[in-house]
C-alpha cells in the first residue's frame, strides 16, 4: 500500500522508512533504523527530488505512482549521488522515460562510475544559482560540494521557500507515523540521534557546511526537507542554529567525556576514580565510555555536545589500544577541534600509550591539554591519589573559566 504525505500545496513526501537495515553504511549501528525522504511537486510540470535505497524500492515506487496518479514524470533532480539516495534512478528512468534528468557535471560523472545505462541524451546540467519554472513553481539551485561528497547541492523551491538540503539536517531514525519535527517530542526522540548523524557523516566538513548556508537565504525557508529524518516546517531556526554549531566545531555545553580502555579494570578504576572527585568538586554533567562496549559513533556524538574529555588507554604490546587508536583515528579524519582534553595511560613494563595518545591528539587542531598526563603503573595506588587530585582540580577549574 502507498504510504505518502503532502507537505504544502502540490507538495508531497514519498520516501519511506527501512527498520530492518541495522548498520547505516553498514558502520553505523541504527537501532531505530532510517528513513529515505524524496518528494514531488505537481504543476504545470512534474519533478521528483531524489530517489532511495533500493531496499526500500517497492513502497518508493508505489509511492511515486499514487502521487502522479497517471501524469508523466518530467524531471527528476539528484541533489546526491550517493547510493542511498541513487539507488532508484534507473527504475525512474525506465517506469518514465521521458524523464529529464537534472544534476551537475560532477554529479553525471557519478552516475556513470555507478551505472550503466545510458542518460546522455536526457540529462540537463546546472550550476549554481540557475533556475527552473515549473509553472507556479521555481526550482533555484545551490551548489554544496563536499557536504559531504564533492556533487551535492541543494534545491530552493523559491515560491514556497522548501529547501531540499540533501543530507543537512539529516536525521539516524525511521518516521513513528509522523513526518514533521513539530510532531514528535523531537528532543527525545531524534535530537541526539540528529547529533549522531552530524557528527560521524557530515563533520568533517564544518566548513563548507557553513559556507553554504550563509549563501542561502535562510529567512525566507518555510520548509526544511533533508534526505533522512525529520521534515522541519516550525522552528526552523532552532535547527540551523545547531548546525551552525556542530560546523564550527564548538561545544555546546560544558561537561566531561571519560572515554577509556580497560584490560582487566584497572584503568577503568581510575577514570571511576576521577569521576568521583570530579562529581564531588560540583561537575555534574558527565558521560563514561568503555571503547570495547559502546559504538564509537555514540562516543563521537558525545564528544562534539561536550567542553571537556578525558582519554584513558593502558599500553597494549607496546602500542596503543587499539579500540582507543581507532577512536582518535577517526576523530581525526573526522576534523575534531577545540576541546580540552586530559590524557590518562596504564602501563605494566613499559609505558607507551601516554606518548601515543598526546602524538594522536597533537594531529588535531586546538585540543588543549589539561595538567600533566597520568601514568599509572598497573594500577592506581594510593600515593598517586594527590596527581587524581590535581586533575580533578584542573578539569574543575577549567569548566568554570
Amino acid at each position: 500500500m502507498q504510504i505518502t504525505r503532502q507537505i504544502a500545496s502540490n507538495v508531497f513526501w514519498v520516501g519511506g522508512n527501512d527498520n530492518r537495515i541495522e548498520r547505516f553504511e553498514n558502520m553505523f549501528p541504527l537501532p531505530h533504523g532510517v528513513a529515505y525522504n524524496a518528494y514531488i511537486i505537481l504543476d504545470e510540470k512534474t519533478v521528483l527530488l531524489d530517489t532511495v535505497d533500493q531496499a526500500i524500492r517497492e513502497q518508493f515506487l508505489e509511492n511515486v505512482a499514487h502521487v502522479l496518479n497517471g501524469r508523466p514524470l518530467d524531471y527528476l533532480v539528484i541533489n546526491h549521488m550517493e547510493p542511498d539516495h541513487c539507488g532508484n534512478i534507473e527504475a525512474i528512468v525506465k517506469m518514465y522515460p521521458q524523464v529529464t534528468i537534472i544534476g551537475n557535471k560532477k554529479t553525471f560523472e557519478f552516475f556513470n562510475q555507478y551505472y550503466t545505462l545510458d542518460i546522455s541524451k536526457q540529462t540537463f546540467v546546472v550550476k549554481e544559482g540557475d533556475t527552473l519554472s515549473l509553472g507556479q513553481h521555481t526550482l533555484k539551485f545551490h551548489m554544496a560540494p563536499m557536504v559531504h561528497w564533492p556533487e551535492v547541492m541543494f534545491t530552493l523551491e523559491v515560491t514556497k521557500g522548501i529547501l531540499f538540503s540533501a543530507d543537512v539536517f539529516g536525521s539516524f531514525g525511521i518516521h513513528p507515523g509522523t513526518l514533521f519535527a513539530d510532531e514528535v517530542d523531537y528532543d527525545r526522540v531524534f535530537f541526539d540521534e540528529t547529533r549522531r548523524y552530524y557528527a560521524n557523516i557530515v563533520g568533517r566538513y564544518g566548513t563548507q557546511v557553513k559556507n553554504v548556508l550563509s549563501r542561502l537565504p535562510l529567512d525566507s525557508v518555510k520548509f526544511l526537507c533533508p534526505l533522512h529524518g525529520p521534515i522541519w516546517r516550525k522552528d526552523i531556526d532552532y535547527i540551523v542554529k545547531k548546525h551552525l554549531l556542530w560546523s564550527s566545531y564548538e561545544a555546546e555545553k560544558q561537561g566531561v567525556v571519560l572515554v577509556y580502555a580497560s584490560m582487566y579494570g584497572n584503568t577503568e578504576n581510575a577514570v571511576f576514580a576521577l569521576a568521583n572527585k570530579l562529581g564531588q568538586r560540583g561537575v555534574t554533567d558527565m558521560r563514561i565510555y568503555d571503547v570495547s562496549k559502546t559504538h564509537t559513533s555514540y562516543i563521537i556524538a558525545d564528544l562534539w555536545k561536550y567542553s571537556h574529555f578525558v582519554i584513558a588507554s593502558p599500553t597494549y604490546n607496546m602500542h596503543l589500544y587499539f579500540p582507543i587508536e581507532s577512536l582518535l583515528k577517526e576523530l581525526a579524519v573526522l576534523n575534531f577541534q577545540n576541546r580540552s582534553a586530559v590524557v590518562l595511560g596504564n602501563h605494566t613494563w613499559s609505558s607507551a600509550a601516554i606518548k601515543l595518545m598526546t602524538g594522536l591528539l597533537g594531529t588535531m587542531k586546538d585540543i588543549r591539554l589539561i595538567g600533566e598526563p597520568l601514568d599509572i603503573q598497573s594500577s592506581l595506588k594510593a600515593e598517586q591519589e594527590g596527581m587524581l587530585d590535581e586533575l580533578a582540580d584542573a578539569i574543575s577549574h577549567s569548566l568554570r573559566v
